[in-house]
């Protein structure tokens, strides 16, 4: 299996690697290892880091598909599993150089991503890659029905679809606020996850928090972000409404989420890809019955409206995230409803019903597991 990760908090690829281990395949996964990558935690199958000398930018991509492709083009035959587009160039003249079966995991649209859309070269070299790559392509998943909508309007590719939920979360023990240093009757928003990048809503949220009263702002996790809004944070002093916590293992992370009483996923809907988003932390708010507050992406919305469990701003601006957060937090029946509803999510989207799609395209593409 392969991916442009450092493998340490990719849960996605960490599910998928750990559901073929329970099947019964013996699993190696492939990424890199960055200057700032941490311990990786203990897994049930083998993986290896590579360490390249760029780390981004063109030349990361041609150098990382390059020792993927020597990696496996030496290794003994075995089935292939790449995760993105930025994998799949190496694994697939892989798979058709020792003619072996091959899965592709579209973790989202990737030649849609705002760093491309500015770069439009960049951008129609990564189209042509997928043009000429994904019509061969048998055995596909992507994370939500959207997206794999375009998949099959472009190359008429059935996708299955295998979203970024947890596996299902029965016990958590939250940190209880005087834990977090804060008095009991502090209401706690958080953002958490490893995306706490540009165009996140993280910016606006910080400012939001001159407005909201009575409440205090956790991001938890890391990101290009992370910088700018420290510096944010000092230059408004608000360093006793807003706290950084780097980057966690995802149960420890968890009881921070389960502690908070609302959860945002303020992505802006700056590009196709985001505007089709749903990202993993929407689904971990669920497992923490932390209802959520989310910019009006389709598939957020989708979600929200048929669990009721959050809700949702017009426009990602200050004033609209603190007027929101500020109406539900006054309204103690309205959120008790929503952790309710949160709680009853729960117990339907997780990891062990998508986790039967999988099974069916590992079937389909490896043979009987």
């Amino acid at each position: 299996m392969t991916v442009s990760s450092d493998l340490a908090t990719d849960n996605r690829v960490h599910r998928s690697c750990t559901l073929l281990t329970e099947l019964g395949f013996e699993v190696l996964l492939l990424g890199r290892h960055k200057k700032d990558s941490p311990a990786m935690p203990l897994r049930a199958y083998r993986y290896k880091r590579f360490r390249l000398p760029f780390e981004k930018g063109a030349l990361f991509y041609a150098v990382l598909n390059i020792r993927l492709f020597l990696y496996l083009l030496f290794s003994k035959r075995a089935n292939l599993f790449a995760n993105d587009l930025d994998t799949l160039p190496a694994v697939f003249l892989i798979s058709k150089i020792k003619k072996v079966p091959l899965i592709y995991d579209s973790h989202e649209l990737f030649t849609e991503v705002p760093e491309l859309i500015e770069r439009p070269k960049i951008q129609k070299i990564w189209h042509t890659i997928e043009r000429w790559i994904f019509p061969k392509l048998s055995h596909t998943i992507t994370v939500n029905q959207s997206i794999a909508q375009i998949f099959k309007q472009k190359y008429q590719n059935n996708v299955a679809v295998v979203r970024n939920v947890p596996m299902q979360i029965t016990a958590l023990h939250p940190y209880s606020k005087e834990e977090l240093g804060l008095p009991p009757e502090t209401r706690m928003l958080i953002v958490q996850g490893s995306g706490l990048n540009v165009d996140r809503g993280i910016e606006e949220a910080i400012n939001a928090m001159t407005q909201i009263t009575n409440a205090v702002l956790f991001l938890v996790g890391s990101g290009d972000i992370i910088p700018k809004a420290k510096k944010m944070v000092t230059d408004k002093a608000l360093q006793d409404k807003v706290f950084f916590v780097g980057r966690l293992p995802y149960l420890e992370m968890m009881r921070y989420t389960a502690t908070a009483d609302l959860g945002l996923a303020l992505d802006k809907p700056l590009s196709l890809n985001y505007q089709l988003a749903l990202p993993n932390k929407v689904f971990d708010y669920l497992q923490a019955q932390t209802p959520i507050v989310a910019s009006p992406l389709i598939e957020i919305e989708r979600l929200i409206q048929n669990y009721d469990c959050g809700e949702l701003i017009q426009e990602v601006k200050p004033d609209s995230i603190a007027q929101k957060i500020n109406q539900i937090l006054a309204d103690q029946e309205r959120l008790k409803q929503l952790q309710l509803n949160c709680q009853k999510a729960a117990q339907i989207e997780h990891w062990e019903k998508d986790a039967k799609v999988l099974k069916e395209v590992i079937s389909a593409a490896y043979g009987l597991y």
